[in-house]
């Protein structure tokens, strides 16, 4: 009887260990919501949230994804906190100016022609017509870098000094994001803008230690292949501001920093931000 009672309780056990494991809720993704505001509101840590989840960047959540929630009791509101990028105006309608005077009716069908009046010897002279507006130049190379308005020269500060070892590219047979700094392992790194930290840990695959900052503007900034992060989630950090130790790639290599400017979902070149 004692074993039994032992087998029975044991089965009771896993049972409420499964129903446990399989508590939660389902939230779908709206526009401008991050996974570290919904991550906070659930009371649930972002890391976990994310690999559960299999989320690989946190900043590229797509709007509509059903993330579970484990241990919620229900859904909850979740306000957005990313800024949408306004619609350009609509551009100004050019009006006619009203013609001087009525035009004379066309002749009627197979009725003989009639010459012209002869025009006045001193006519009046027409109101001038304001003139057209000037088209919009084309649009630079650095102005389609940013999906909402022309790139600001210094608006970002180096995060170190360093070779180029890679350049932004998104069309050749090895894309880059962003940069890819040399660095000494164990040089300071620091926030290229203030801004308040939203990710900062290893368990996005391919960038070892990596923090990720949100500015003003719907801007980003990322940095990546770090040797130790100094600062968490959730905190704030001014311009220039000590934020990690530069290190190496997890597959190995020369210590480098990964660094990228994204303006919301988009990667842009740092180069066009940067003094």
């Amino acid at each position: 009887m004692a074993l039994r009672s032992l087998i029975i309780l044991a089965l009771l056990g896993l049972t409420l260990c499964a129903c446990q494991a399989r508590h939660g809720v389902y939230h779908t993704v709206q526009k401008g919501q991050t996974l570290y505001r919904i991550s906070q509101d659930y009371g649930v840590d972002e890391k976990y949230l994310a690999r559960i989840n299999g989320i690989d960047d946190p900043t590229s959540l797509q709007v509509g994804k059903v993330l579970f929630i484990p241990g919620a009791d229900q859904p909850l509101e979740v306000p957005s906190t990313v800024g949408m990028a306004p619609s350009p105006p609509d551009p100004p309608r050019v009006v006619a100016a009203p013609p001087s005077s009525p035009l004379p009716a066309p002749p009627a069908r197979n009725a003989p022609a009639t010459p012209s009046p002869l025009p006045p010897s001193k006519p009046q002279a027409a109101p001038r017509p304001d003139p057209p507006p000037r088209a919009a130049p084309a649009p630079s190379v650095a102005s389609r870098a940013s999906p909402s308005r022309a790139p600001v020269k210094g608006k970002f500060e180096w995060p170190l000094r360093g070779t180029i070892l890679k350049c932004f590219s998104e069309k050749s047979s090895d894309p880059c994001k962003g940069l890819e700094i040399s660095a000494s392992r164990g040089s300071a790194v620091k926030a290229a803008a203030a801004g308040s930290v939203i990710y900062s840990g290893d368990g996005i695959r391919g960038y070892g230690n990596l923090i990720i900052l949100k500015h003003d503007d719907s801007f980003f900034t990322v940095y990546g292949y770090n040797d130790r992060n100094l600062v968490s989630s959730g905190t704030f950090v001014s311009k220039g501001e000590k934020i990690a130790l530069s290190g190496a790639p997890p597959g190995g290599g020369q210590p480098r920093l990964h660094f990228e400017i994204r303006q919301g979902k988009q990667s842009v070149d740092p180069t066009f931000y940067l003094p």
